[in-house]
Protein backbone atom coordinates (compact mmCIF):
# COMPACT_ATOMS: atom_id res chain seq x y z
CA UNK A 1 0.00 0.00 0.00
CA UNK A 2 1.39 3.67 -1.41
CA UNK A 3 2.55 5.61 1.71
CA UNK A 4 3.77 9.18 1.61
CA UNK A 5 6.88 9.90 4.14
CA UNK A 6 8.18 13.21 4.79
CA UNK A 7 11.99 12.84 6.63
CA UNK A 8 12.37 15.75 9.45
CA UNK A 9 15.86 17.00 10.55
CA UNK A 10 16.80 19.60 12.90
CA UNK A 11 20.61 21.18 12.64
CA UNK A 12 22.74 24.32 13.46
CA UNK A 13 26.02 24.69 12.09
CA UNK A 14 25.98 21.25 10.19
CA UNK A 15 27.81 21.73 6.94
CA UNK A 16 29.97 18.36 7.04
CA UNK A 17 26.97 16.41 7.55
CA UNK A 18 23.74 18.05 6.22
CA UNK A 19 24.37 17.22 2.92
CA UNK A 20 24.66 13.27 3.23
CA UNK A 21 22.05 13.34 5.57
CA UNK A 22 19.48 14.75 3.29
CA UNK A 23 21.24 12.33 0.47
CA UNK A 24 19.69 9.67 2.36
CA UNK A 25 16.57 10.42 2.47
CA UNK A 26 15.75 11.76 -0.93
CA UNK A 27 13.20 8.97 -1.39
CA UNK A 28 11.50 10.30 0.58
CA UNK A 29 8.29 12.66 -0.82
CA UNK A 30 9.33 15.58 1.39
CA UNK A 31 11.96 17.11 3.49
CA UNK A 32 11.66 19.12 6.41
CA UNK A 33 14.85 20.97 7.76
CA UNK A 34 14.64 22.91 10.87
CA UNK A 35 17.74 25.23 11.24
CA UNK A 36 18.10 27.26 14.44
CA UNK A 37 20.66 29.57 13.33
CA UNK A 38 23.47 28.26 11.14
CA UNK A 39 27.00 30.46 11.04
CA UNK A 40 28.21 28.20 8.63
CA UNK A 41 26.88 26.91 4.84
CA UNK A 42 24.65 24.54 6.63
CA UNK A 43 21.06 26.35 5.03
CA UNK A 44 22.63 26.54 1.66
CA UNK A 45 23.88 23.49 1.30
CA UNK A 46 20.24 21.68 2.85
CA UNK A 47 18.54 24.46 0.18
CA UNK A 48 19.82 21.95 -2.53
CA UNK A 49 18.17 19.06 -0.99
CA UNK A 50 14.07 20.68 -0.48
CA UNK A 51 12.37 24.10 -0.47
CA UNK A 52 11.01 23.30 3.23
CA UNK A 53 14.49 24.84 5.10
CA UNK A 54 13.01 26.19 8.05
CA UNK A 55 13.92 28.86 10.79
CA UNK A 56 13.29 28.32 14.19
CA UNK A 57 15.47 29.75 17.75
CA UNK A 58 16.43 27.68 19.51
CA UNK A 59 14.16 25.89 22.23
CA UNK A 60 15.88 23.20 23.65
CA UNK A 61 16.17 19.02 21.80
CA UNK A 62 12.95 17.68 22.26
CA UNK A 63 10.81 21.52 21.75
CA UNK A 64 12.50 21.67 18.39
CA UNK A 65 11.90 17.69 17.12
CA UNK A 66 8.44 18.28 18.78
CA UNK A 67 8.63 21.54 16.32
CA UNK A 68 9.98 20.03 12.86
CA UNK A 69 7.61 16.97 13.29
CA UNK A 70 4.59 19.45 13.44
CA UNK A 71 5.84 21.03 10.08
CA UNK A 72 5.58 17.71 8.36
CA UNK A 73 2.58 16.94 5.76
CA UNK A 74 2.97 12.97 5.06
CA UNK A 75 1.47 10.13 6.21
CA UNK A 76 4.55 8.69 8.40
CA UNK A 77 7.73 10.61 9.33
CA UNK A 78 11.81 9.42 9.29
CA UNK A 79 13.05 11.33 12.70
CA UNK A 80 16.92 11.23 11.78
CA UNK A 81 19.77 14.05 13.16
CA UNK A 82 22.15 15.30 10.73
CA UNK A 83 24.78 13.20 11.54
CA UNK A 84 22.61 9.71 11.07
CA UNK A 85 22.01 8.34 7.76
CA UNK A 86 18.92 6.40 6.27
CA UNK A 87 20.28 3.01 4.99
CA UNK A 88 18.85 1.55 1.55
CA UNK A 89 17.46 -1.60 3.54
CA UNK A 90 15.89 0.86 5.95
CA UNK A 91 13.49 2.23 3.00
CA UNK A 92 13.12 -1.78 1.48
CA UNK A 93 12.39 -2.82 4.83
CA UNK A 94 9.78 0.02 5.62
CA UNK A 95 8.36 -0.32 2.27
CA UNK A 96 7.65 -4.29 3.07
CA UNK A 97 6.31 -3.42 6.34
CA UNK A 98 3.64 -1.07 4.97
CA UNK A 99 2.03 -4.05 3.02
CA UNK A 100 0.50 -5.54 6.00
CA UNK A 101 -2.95 -4.77 6.89
CA UNK A 102 -2.64 -3.75 10.50
CA UNK A 103 0.09 -1.00 10.98
CA UNK A 104 1.30 0.02 14.13
CA UNK A 105 2.01 3.68 15.29
CA UNK A 106 5.83 3.58 14.75
CA UNK A 107 8.74 1.57 13.88
CA UNK A 108 11.97 1.06 15.75
CA UNK A 109 15.13 0.66 13.84
CA UNK A 110 18.82 -0.26 15.44
CA UNK A 111 21.46 2.81 15.44
CA UNK A 112 24.71 1.56 13.98
CA UNK A 113 27.56 3.95 15.10
CA UNK A 114 31.06 4.89 13.66
CA UNK A 115 33.57 6.10 15.68
CA UNK A 116 37.33 6.22 16.02
CA UNK A 117 37.79 4.47 12.47
CA UNK A 118 35.98 1.59 13.32
CA UNK A 119 32.07 0.26 13.61
CA UNK A 120 30.74 -0.06 17.43
CA UNK A 121 28.86 -3.20 18.23
CA UNK A 122 28.68 -3.75 21.98
CA UNK A 123 28.90 -1.18 24.67
CA UNK A 124 25.42 -0.65 24.82
CA UNK A 125 25.91 1.36 21.45
CA UNK A 126 24.46 -1.67 19.09
CA UNK A 127 21.88 -3.00 18.64
CA UNK A 128 21.15 0.79 19.91
CA UNK A 129 17.10 0.38 18.85
CA UNK A 130 15.26 3.67 18.25
CA UNK A 131 11.74 4.65 17.71
CA UNK A 132 12.58 6.81 14.67
CA UNK A 133 9.58 6.43 11.74
CA UNK A 134 5.97 7.14 13.25
CA UNK A 135 2.28 7.88 11.87
CA UNK A 136 2.40 11.83 11.91
CA UNK A 137 0.17 12.48 14.77
CA UNK A 138 0.67 9.78 16.94
CA UNK A 139 4.05 10.52 18.48
CA UNK A 140 5.86 13.03 20.52
CA UNK A 141 9.45 13.50 21.28
CA UNK A 142 9.54 13.81 25.02
CA UNK A 143 12.38 13.14 27.81
CA UNK A 144 14.50 15.90 29.53
CA UNK A 145 17.00 18.05 27.63
CA UNK A 146 19.31 17.03 25.88
CA UNK A 147 18.01 13.12 26.11
CA UNK A 148 15.06 13.61 23.92
CA UNK A 149 12.97 10.47 23.34
CA UNK A 150 10.67 10.08 20.44
CA UNK A 151 7.58 7.93 22.21
CA UNK A 152 4.41 6.50 19.64
CA UNK A 153 0.62 6.49 21.39
CA UNK A 154 0.21 3.61 20.09
CA UNK A 155 1.27 0.19 19.10
CA UNK A 156 5.44 0.32 17.90
CA UNK A 157 7.30 -2.58 15.60
CA UNK A 158 10.92 -3.30 14.87
CA UNK A 159 12.42 -3.64 11.49
CA UNK A 160 15.16 -5.49 10.70
CA UNK A 161 17.10 -2.54 8.94
CA UNK A 162 20.29 0.08 10.52
CA UNK A 163 20.23 4.05 10.03
CA UNK A 164 23.97 4.71 10.63
CA UNK A 165 25.46 7.20 12.76
CA UNK A 166 28.78 8.86 12.18
CA UNK A 167 29.25 10.30 15.60
CA UNK A 168 31.84 12.32 17.21
CA UNK A 169 34.66 13.33 14.82
CA UNK A 170 37.57 12.22 17.25
CA UNK A 171 37.92 11.89 20.79
CA UNK A 172 38.37 15.84 22.11
CA UNK A 173 34.59 16.33 19.64
CA UNK A 174 33.42 13.47 22.47
CA UNK A 175 34.95 15.53 25.48
CA UNK A 176 33.25 18.36 24.09
CA UNK A 177 29.74 17.32 23.39
CA UNK A 178 29.52 15.83 26.45
CA UNK A 179 30.77 18.57 28.00
CA UNK A 180 28.10 20.42 26.80
CA UNK A 181 25.38 17.76 27.16
CA UNK A 182 26.28 17.81 31.37
CA UNK A 183 25.85 21.65 30.94
CA UNK A 184 22.47 21.12 29.67
CA UNK A 185 21.57 18.20 32.47
CA UNK A 186 22.62 20.36 35.09
CA UNK A 187 20.98 23.58 34.15
CA UNK A 188 17.49 20.71 33.99
CA UNK A 189 18.89 19.38 37.41
CA UNK A 190 18.96 23.47 38.99
CA UNK A 191 15.41 23.77 37.71
CA UNK A 192 13.99 20.82 39.53
CA UNK A 193 15.54 21.02 42.87
CA UNK A 194 17.77 18.43 42.49
CA UNK A 195 20.93 18.26 45.05
CA UNK A 196 24.60 16.78 44.82
CA UNK A 197 25.40 13.68 46.27
CA UNK A 198 28.56 12.62 46.99
CA UNK A 199 28.08 9.02 46.93
CA UNK A 200 26.67 9.21 43.07
CA UNK A 201 29.97 10.67 42.57
CA UNK A 202 31.91 8.15 44.03
CA UNK A 203 30.02 5.31 42.97
CA UNK A 204 28.26 5.84 40.10
CA UNK A 205 31.65 6.34 37.53
CA UNK A 206 33.26 3.21 38.14
CA UNK A 207 29.77 1.56 38.12
CA UNK A 208 29.12 3.02 34.65
CA UNK A 209 32.51 2.22 33.16
CA UNK A 210 31.91 -1.78 34.07
CA UNK A 211 28.20 -1.38 33.05
CA UNK A 212 29.50 -0.31 29.42
CA UNK A 213 33.28 -1.98 29.33
CA UNK A 214 32.62 -5.24 31.08
CA UNK A 215 28.34 -6.29 31.38
CA UNK A 216 27.65 -4.88 27.81
CA UNK A 217 31.06 -6.14 26.93
CA UNK A 218 32.53 -2.72 25.10
CA UNK A 219 36.09 -4.77 26.10
CA UNK A 220 35.21 -6.30 22.39
CA UNK A 221 35.06 -3.43 20.82
CA UNK A 222 39.02 -2.99 21.42
CA UNK A 223 40.57 0.36 22.16
CA UNK A 224 37.70 1.99 21.28
CA UNK A 225 35.50 0.21 23.62
CA UNK A 226 37.84 1.49 26.48
CA UNK A 227 37.83 4.58 25.66
CA UNK A 228 34.07 4.92 25.52
CA UNK A 229 33.78 3.63 28.96
CA UNK A 230 35.88 5.95 30.51
CA UNK A 231 34.46 9.03 28.84
CA UNK A 232 30.81 7.65 29.77
CA UNK A 233 32.15 7.29 33.31
CA UNK A 234 33.45 10.98 33.27
CA UNK A 235 30.05 12.25 31.80
CA UNK A 236 28.39 10.90 35.07
CA UNK A 237 31.22 12.24 37.18
CA UNK A 238 30.79 15.58 35.61
CA UNK A 239 27.41 16.24 35.88
CA UNK A 240 27.38 15.62 39.98
CA UNK A 241 30.42 18.03 39.57
CA UNK A 242 28.80 20.58 38.21
CA UNK A 243 25.87 20.28 40.12
CA UNK A 244 27.98 20.78 42.93
CA UNK A 245 29.44 23.72 41.36
CA UNK A 246 26.27 25.02 40.56
CA UNK A 247 24.68 24.76 44.47
CA UNK A 248 28.05 26.23 46.17
CA UNK A 249 27.37 29.58 44.01
CA UNK A 250 23.74 29.86 44.73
Amino acid sequence: MKQTISAAVICKNEERDIEACLESVSWCDEIVVVDSGSSDKTVELAQKHTDRVLHNDWPGYVAQKNFALEKTTGEWVLCLDADERCTPELRKALESAWNDEKLPSGFEVRRHTRYLDRWINHGGWYPDWKLRVVKRGEARWEGVDPHDKLVATGSVSRLDADIVHHTYRDFAHHIRTLNHFSDVVVEEWVKSGRKPSLLRALFHPPVKFFECYIWKRGFLDGRAGFIIAVASAFYVFSKQTKLWERRKKS
